[in-house]
């Protein structure tokens, strides 16, 4: 008996990167001192606004079926905020609400790529997307972002790679795991190759109210390409809503129909009081989006103080989103000997960057889901493993 080779299309590097972070669970769950920076799922509950509004349409018999692309309260409060982002017309019919960010990233590249296809992608980038793209059937075509140029997007090389078979190009802005974002000018340039080459873009912007330098950009905002963009968003990171798996791509009525038809195969609508939670979540403004924003903001400059000082370890704070990146080739250590060796010494969980892309390889991802006294408490324990592998060194 054999599995369909879209199961193999699915595995490798990516599927392999979280197997520290499952190490780490496994340790913390077993009563062991762990400190968890390994995966971007916050440490503090989703607002009581949220869970009451959802308990209480549960309590209320909403539990049943609903329809397939989502309420349309929902969905025009999702288009609202669309429109106010962009300053362009956005209707409740160029939304679908899916289960999170990741399935409407897999629904969007099964609509727009097939067999034969290539999927452009800025290296390094989220590990799901390579097995979301070969699930496809298409081709993945990296494009390298340098550490030394700060991971920015180096606009010629993209130009450089497209091809006739070129039908896509995937975006994740603010970056994870770089926490780059994209300025105007690269925006620009970016939407002036899909424009030229007639492609789409999929543009996925699960950071986007996590921003603390800059000023996050759609690129569906840009001339010429709203009917070109699949703008791809979630409450995950902005509202603590990992578990409630909400999430939504915005783009021409025509992606949304063969979403919808997608949709009906595999989901079927999200439930009643999970859309309901959802609707609070966008009711309450920027109220909870700033105090989110903030409090990663602080994790961050807790993070960068503490471990800027440190001998052998080399970044730049991150503009945007939970995640530092460090490059840690100074030790004498891969990432993946540093990450491990991290976790069986000192009981702190990181990745090893290296699935999110060759740029990453020699950096390990930090994320800033602990609190400050966690997290400075983690940083003390890195201070620490580092001071151990300098002796190991000089043993050596």
């Amino acid at each position: 008996m054999h599995l369909s080779s879209m199961v193999d299309r699915v595995a490798g590097q990516g599927a392999k990167a979280w197997e520290i972070h499952e190490a780490a669970r496994k340790a913390l769950e077993a009563g062991e001192d762990i400190l968890m920076l390994s995966i971007g799922d916050p440490d503090f509950p989703t607002p009581d606004t949220i869970c009451d509004a959802a308990v209480e349409a549960m309590r209320a018999g909403d539990t049943h079926y609903t329809e397939i692309a989502g309420r349309r309260s929902l969905r025009t409060r999702i288009a609202d905020r669309h429109a106010r982002r962009t300053g362009l017309p956005c209707d409740a019919d160029n939304v679908i609400v899916l289960a999170g960010a990741q399935c409407a990233l897999f629904s969007t590249i099964a609509c727009l790529a097939e067999a034969g296809d290539e999927v452009i992608v800025l290296d390094p980038a989220y590990v799901t997307y390579e097995a979301v793209i070969r699930a496809s059937g298409a081709r993945m075509v990296r494009v390298q972002q340098p550490a030394e140029s700060g991971f920015r997007p180096d606009i010629a090389a993209i130009e450089a790679v497209i091809s006739n078979r070129t039908k896509v190009i995937l975006l994740t802005t603010p970056n994870n795991p770089t926490g780059v974002v994209l300025n105007a000018a690269e925006a620009e340039a970016i939407a002036d190759i899909a424009r030229r080459h007639d492609l789409w873009v999929v543009s996925d912007e699960v950071y986007s109210d996590l921003v603390f330098e800059g000023r996050h950009i759609s690129i569906a905002a840009l001339p010429g390409m709203a009917e070109r963009t699949v703008t791809v968003d979630s409450l995950s990171k902005s509202h603590a809503m990992t578990g409630w798996r909400t999430g939504w791509a915005i783009a021409p009525q025509a992606v949304i129909a063969g979403l919808e038809n997608l949709a009906l195969a595999m989901l079927y609508g999200l439930p009643g009081f999970i859309q309901t939670g959802a609707e609070a979540a966008l009711a309450s403004g920027d109220t909870i989006v700033a105090a989110m924003r903030e409090t990663y903001r602080q994790r961050r400059d807790c993070a960068v103080n503490a471990l800027q000082p440190l001998d052998g370890l080399r970044f730049s704070p991150p503009q945007a989103g939970m995640f530092l990146m460090i490059d840690v080739r100074q030790t004498g250590l891969t990432a993946l000997d540093f990450s491990w060796g991290l976790l069986r010494s000192e009981g702190v969980s990181v990745l090893d960057a290296a699935p999110f892309g060759q740029c990453a390889a020699g950096h390990v991802r930090v994320s800033f889901t602990l609190d400050e006294a966690r997290t400075s408490l983690a940083c003390q324990r890195i201070a620490a493993y580092l001071q151990k592998v300098g002796a190991t060194a000089r043993i050596a």
